[in-house]
């Protein structure tokens, strides 16, 4: 009992080590894990691990292969969780770069790095290419916490931010086909019976992964599932989906499981975010359980297989010569820059997924004798272990050194993505600003996305808003709902992460009438709340510039747009194109010619 309740603790410990100092949850995951496990043999009193995953006689959790039926199931859970965050619109708009990426990208590692294992370790080309398909994926998990810490160019974030998300189950998918496919020709991998067998995987797998996921939408749509249900009844039928579909075809479950979570995530589901936030949160636990004892189950000896040159020489190629070789194939007429292209190649680390199926396919092929398989497990566990603490620890530096690295924030983000939010949004963007709005109303995010903003359908009161990696790049914040509370509270959480360069709200109508009571910096104009905005939208939805040549020409041309009720200021447009905000509170003096003054609603005659 105390060993399990340790690993529960241990665990959650990593997670919040990993959230205080902004590095993935798998660095101190695997650092718990082996400590507990193989190093703990060189300093016990009977050189036995502190913790033994496996039974073997007298300790231990997990008799036999039960411990690699955990391992299945958790990471069963985590591909489902992997495909609902996947959107097809999303893929349509990812572009050529990142295309390529989980592509090209993919074929290059998978060669590159099978090839490497084949001639340093000279293990077979079976193993050598399975060892290849582990090291493909990188996943969300290990990139977007790196990301979240250094301010970047949009288009470098999103790249390495889609690359992560898309190839996580592509990855995954890609390292079980191939072990099917080398583990049932009977020593000839490239059989007939092989053949047969891969197309089963895949048959079965996306047959059933596609039946279920539209059987549990139909449930779920018909109100046939109570709400309080609904979270563990869809965990029970992505666990029937795995073991069903493995049943009819070995190892086709993680495929079904990913086929299902793509098809609900795509189904407009009105409960998809609760669904999600309990699979994400579910994960973590399963995360924090299952690396530990991945971990702990490696042998010391497994360490001493790798603890030498070859090994080393083999994580160098792999980041300084295949990682930087894919990239560059992907980018081949990009718009990207030099520095931006070395920057994505240094940002590759490896993920949950790829240690997880290392080790539970490392083992199984251990165990059937399959010569050089018990290289899998510590290979994998060293390139995601050394990946993941190279680049956390010098992804900062680096984007410093080659300049990618933005010593300015100057993203808005937006709260609020009513009608006259989006009609600014819009324009901040066509001005080169990057723009991210937030919504809990749907109907809202979609219009906005409809129109080519970038929107985010999110409560400013949760936890993990600031984990988003959208906001990397934001220095101002403008709160633009209906409520002051609402605005207030924005301006309190966030002002100084995401607001550093400005946080703004909304006057509301009693500061109007009570100028004193005004405790913020409020945007556009004392005289305009929500409501006089968005009439002004509704009536005229378009925002116009108007050449102010003096400080009192500005001042004058204010007094006209406010006493016509009909127009509202924005913004003051410098002759450089940079945008100032017009508040109550900012000096207005010392106006150059060529400025423009930017107002919503109707055109002044000039």
């Amino acid at each position: 009992m105390l060993e399990l309740a340790s690993i529960i603790i241990l665990g959650i410990l990593a997670q919040w080590v990993a959230w205080k100092f902004k590095i993935p949850a798998i660095l101190p995951l695997i650092l718990i894990g082996l400590l507990v496990g193989p190093l703990s043999t060189l300093i016990s009193s009977d050189g036995e691990k502190w913790i033994e995953p496996v039974w073997n006689g007298h300790k231990g959790f997990f008799a036999g292969e039960n411990l690699f039926y955990f391992v299945s199931l958790a990471i069963s859970i985590i591909l489902f969780e992997g495909g609902l965050t996947l959107r097809k619109n999303e893929i349509k708009n990812v572009g050529p770069v990142i295309t390529k990426l989980i592509t090209v990208g993919t074929l290059i590692t998978f060669f590159g790095a099978g090839a490497l294992a084949h001639f340093i370790f000279d293990l077979s080309w079976k193993i050598s290419f399975l060892f290849g398909a582990l090291v493909i994926v990188t996943g969300p998990t290990v990139i977007s916490p790196i990301l979240r810490n250094i301010p970047l160019k949009k288009d470098v974030s999103a790249v390495l931010k889609w690359e992560g998300i898309l190839i996580d189950p592509i990855g995954a998918l890609f390292a079980v086909l191939v072990f099917e496919f080398i583990t049932v020709g009977e020593g000839n991998a490239y059989t007939k019976t092989a053949l047969i067998e891969f197309g089963k995987i895949v048959l079965f797998g996306t047959t059933f992964g596609f039946t279920f996921a539209h059987a549990l939408i139909y449930m779920i749509k018909k109100n046939w599932i109570p709400h309080y249900l609904l979270n563990v009844v869809s965990l029970s039928v992505v666990l029937l989906v795995f073991v069903e579909s493995d049943i009819f075809a070995h190892e086709s479950g993680l495929l079904a499981v990913v086929v299902m979570g793509l098809v609900m995530g795509n189904a407009n589901l009105p409960n998809i975010k609760e669904l999600l936030y309990f699979k994400e949160s579910l994960s973590v636990l399963l995360i924090s359980i299952l690396f530990i004892l991945l971990a702990a189950n490696i042998d010391i000896k497994d360490l001493l297989l790798v603890y030498n040159w070859n090994s080393a020489m083999l994580f160098a190629f792999i980041v300084f010569l295949i990682r930087p070789l894919g990239v560059f194939l992907s980018t081949i007429g990009s718009n990207l820059k030099l520095n931006e292209k070395v920057f994505i190649s240094w940002v590759g680390p490896r993920g949950i997924v790829a240690a997880g199926i290392a080790s539970l396919f490392g083992t199984k092929l251990a165990q059937n004798g399959e010569p050089g398989a018990e290289y899998i497990t510590p290979l994998v566990f060293l390139i995601v272990l050394g990946t993941v603490l190279l680049n956390a620890t010098t992804a900062r530096p680096f984007a410093k050194a080659i300049g990618v690295y933005l010593k300015a924030s100057k993203g808005i983000l937006m709260v609020g993505a009513n009608n006259f939010s989006r009609l600014i949004a819009e324009y901040l963007s066509d001005n080169d600003r990057h723009v991210v709005l937030v919504d809990t109303n749907r109907a809202n995010i979609g219009e906005a996305q409809e129109m080519g903003l970038q929107a985010v359908e999110a409560n400013i009161f949760s936890e993990d808003l600031t984990t988003n990696i959208e906001f990397s790049d934001i220095g101002y914040l403008l709160a633009l709902t209906a409520s002051k509370e609402v605005n207030s509270y924005a301006i309190r959480r966030f002002g100084k992460n995401l607001g550093e360069n400005g946080a703004f709200r909304l006057i509301t109508h009693e500061e109007i009438h009570d100028p004193e009571e005004i405790d913020a910096e409020v945007l556009f104009s004392s005289t305009d709340d929500f409501i006089n905005l968005s009439e002004v939208a509704r009536d005229f939805p378009e925002i116009h510039e108007l050449e102010v040549a003096s400080s009192e020409h500005l001042t004058q041309t204010l007094e006209e747009i406010r006493a016509s009720k009909e127009s509202i200021p924005l913004f003051l447009k410098n002759g450089d194109g940079e945008l100032h905000i017009i508040s109550t509170l900012e000096d207005m003096k010392n106006i150059k010619g060529g400025s423009e003054l930017v107002y919503l609603g109707k055109a002044i005659e000039q």
